[in-house]
């Protein structure tokens, strides 16, 4: 269903290109066509100090990003997948240019060649990765920045102003939050406002960063960033527009993925002195770097600790090998990483974009279409609009999205069990067909016999006197989804 989606809107775009009434709107076009068979690319977006660029170390497992002040931090900078290290830049006027760069404490420096950052629309760093095989991660600037040209940046590459301005750059989004701001809410109301599907949410995902800091990085920090999502995901106005908000301790999963021997080594000693020593030590960041202590631990050396976990991270980790719950570093990095909330963060991403990767991507290529016949790039921009909504109107993916927004706006009068039911079924979970009929590892049988009774279930809703219009109408697109799963599985044996 979705490869039929995209090779529609692909004759759709081809058919624009050659209607095209300028050079730069057939470029355009072309590419947003191309875009269609390319990796998803999603923002990571925030206030400044949100943790952006950490989480994005994290999310890659490598440290490219800087997390500095730097003047780089102050570009959109794309990490794609590529054969080789390379850094281009792309200037708002001139060609692209390769540019030199070099690893400052890890991080990439790269040499802007004189050119101020306010001239720079975006720098591409291709990197050989497995990470950036199916998902281009976009590092913006931060919101709410001190410079106003700055935050400007990040509002002009993923929330274009108007309809005749440029297409939009990102398919989705992870919004990193420390606090619920309205400038917050405002940044996401405009990047998921979208007239195609009706601002349905299912391309935002919240993320409570810095999850290790709250509650004066004490061992239940985490605990608590998780009751704050919670908070989150029940406020209306947050749920409508980022249904979905996760904790994360990006420092910690980052130093999870990159723990070295002798770092442990380091966290073994101190965890091996005496109780009344520990318990000083990890009062706070300062006693922990510079306070005295009877181990061989040098001040230098703690105090790279606390750059590289945090001091939450270091008090997990004292705690952890002093219990024995961990007895080496492979141990200890396994630990943190599935505590720090990363795996989770994966995990969703996986069940939230890339596998809707297709039908993101067709939003973010027929809304860029609207904005190119708004600016009148296109002959006969009646009879491409025309396609354009018998595309919509028989797209059932799209149909999925508009309804998934209902749900969890609680627009839909549904009991709350037939509520929980359809938002899994409409791929709210994950999109292969035993996620969404609530089956762990079944038998092709036991696909068949569930999804005969769930369409069974919700046409005999979709057919009741008492349902109301809108509770037929979201029965019936339960309905054709539980047909395209029934069609999608091997056919019944001959008995």
């Amino acid at each position: 269903m979705a490869d039929d989606l995209t090779a529609q809107i692909a004759d759709l775009l081809q058919d624009a290109a050659d209607q095209a009434t300028s050079p730069e709107a057939a470029a355009t076009l072309r590419e947003l066509r191309a875009r269609l068979d390319g990796p998803l690319r999603v923002a990571i977006a925030g206030r400044v100090k949100a943790g952006k660029s950490t989480m994005l170390n994290a999310l890659v497992s490598e440290e490219l990003a800087p997390t500095d002040a730097g003047e780089c931090t102050q570009i959109v900078t794309w990490y794609v997948r590529g054969d080789q290290p390379r850094v281009v830049l792309h200037p708002h006027a001139g060609q692209p240019r390769n540019r030199p760069f070099r690893r400052s404490g890890g991080a990439l420096e790269v040499d802007l060649g004189g050119v101020p950052a306010g001239d720079v629309e975006r720098l591409v760093v291709s990197w050989p990765t497995q990470r950036l095989r199916e998902i281009t991660l976009i590092d913006t600037p931060g919101l709410a920045s001190l410079s106003a040209d700055i935050s400007a940046r990040t509002l002009q590459a993923l929330t274009p102003q108007d309809e005749q301005e440029r297409v939009a750059e990102a398919d989705a989004v992870l919004y990193l939050l420390r606090h619920a701001h309205s400038s917050d809410v405002r940044f996401l109301e405009a990047f998921t406002e979208d007239a195609l599907v009706d601002g349905a949410p299912v391309n935002a995902i919240g993320v409570i960063s810095r999850a290790d800091e709250m509650g004066s990085s004490r061992l239940d920090a985490l605990d608590t960033a998780a009751r704050i999502a919670e908070r989150y995901q029940q406020d209306p106005r947050l749920r409508r527009i980022c249904p979905m908000v996760l904790p994360v301790a990006g420092l910690l999963a980052y130093a999870a993925a990159t723990l070295r021997e002798d770092e442990f080594r380091a966290l073994a000693e101190i965890a091996s002195a005496p109780d009344d020593e520990v318990v000083g030590l990890l009062l706070t960041a300062d006693r922990f770097a510079f306070g005295l202590t009877t181990t061989e631990v040098t001040e230098p050396a703690r105090a790279q600790l606390l750059a590289r976990l945090g001091l939450f991270g270091v008090r997990l980790s004292v705690d952890l090998i002093r219990t024995g719950e961990t007895k080496t570093a492979s141990e200890l990095a396994e630990e943190l990483g599935r505590r720090s909330g990363l795996d989770q963060l994966r995990k969703v991403l996986v069940t939230q974009f890339a596998e809707r990767a297709r039908v993101l991507k067709a939003r973010t290529a027929l809304s860029s279409l609207e904005a190119v016949l708004a600016s009148g790039g296109c002959q006969d921009p009646d009879r491409l609009r025309g396609r354009t909504e018998m595309i919509l109107a028989g797209a059932h993916a799209f149909a999925e999205v508009r309804l998934l927004d209902l749900l969890r706006s609680g627009a839909l009068d549904l009991p709350e069990e037939r509520t929980a039911e359809l938002d899994r079924l409409l791929g709210g979970n994950g999109h292969d067909a035993g996620t969404r009929l609530g089956l762990q590892s079944p038998t092709p049988e036991q696909l068949r016999q569930a999804a005969v009774e769930s369409l069974e279930s919700w046409q005999r809703l979709a057919e009741h006197p008492w349902s109301s219009r809108q509770v037929q109408e979201s029965a019936r697109t339960a309905r054709r989804t539980l047909e395209g799963i029934l069609a999608g599985l091997a056919p019944d044996p001959v008995r």
